[in-house]
């Protein structure tokens, strides 16, 4: 799976230097993907729109632009624009009743990985990317098998360390990143209110 991302990653290098991936399981069938909208933009429905290009347009707007991506019973939210991630707030709201993974980063760094359910963050590592300076909170056996794949790793493997984030996730949610989504046109994105979301 890390080689998947991989080449993920050589064909959307542009990602590289941002980006947000955060996947949702809820555990309510009667959750729907509008809910976890609702949630991750504040309590109020974003807006919706379909954007020619999205990512060249989301550039242009100052607050988060979301593609949706859905699978069986678990939603995937794909940020286009900084790469800064999801407040613990937002986070822990979109938990409720469900299971969340999320995983960033941004051109100043800030390489994190995190897991929430139940309405609170359970585990969180910043800085994977250089091993020798990674802090973890939470309980760290819910993140033991992401720290076993980095340690398989060269130490200077950076792309490996960040398929090696979007493959843990896949392995603990079965939803994947589909190579097609980051370079869709005529695409139906989620505008949050909120920059700071």
């Amino acid at each position: 799976m890390i080689d998947y991302y991989r080449d993920f990653f050589e064909r959307h290098q542009w990602l590289e230097h941002g980006l947000s991936w955060t996947v949702v399981q809820p555990l309510n069938e009667e959750i729907t993907v509008d809910d976890l909208l609702r949630r991750l933009n504040g309590g109020l429905a974003p807006e919706q729109r379909v954007m020619e290009y999205p990512r060249e347009e989301a550039g242009e707007e100052d607050r988060p632009v979301l593609l949706v991506s859905g699978g069986e019973g678990t939603w995937g939210f794909l940020e286009l624009t900084c790469g800064f991630g999801l407040s613990d707030r937002v986070l822990t709201a979109l938990s409720t009743e469900s299971r969340v993974w999320m995983v960033t980063w941004h051109f100043n760094g800030g390489y994190t990985i995190l897991y929430a359910a139940a309405g609170e963050i359970r585990a969180r590592m910043r800085d994977f990317i250089f091993t020798e300076h990674v802090f973890e909170e939470g309980d760290p056996s819910i993140l033991a098998g992401f720290r076993a794949m980095l340690d398989a790793l060269a130490p200077e493997d950076y792309r490996g360390k960040r398929g090696a984030a979007f493959a843990f996730i896949e392995a603990a949610t079965g939803m994947d990143l589909d190579s097609e989504l980051p370079d869709v046109e005529d695409a139906p994105v989620v505008i949050l209110d909120n920059p700071a979301a």
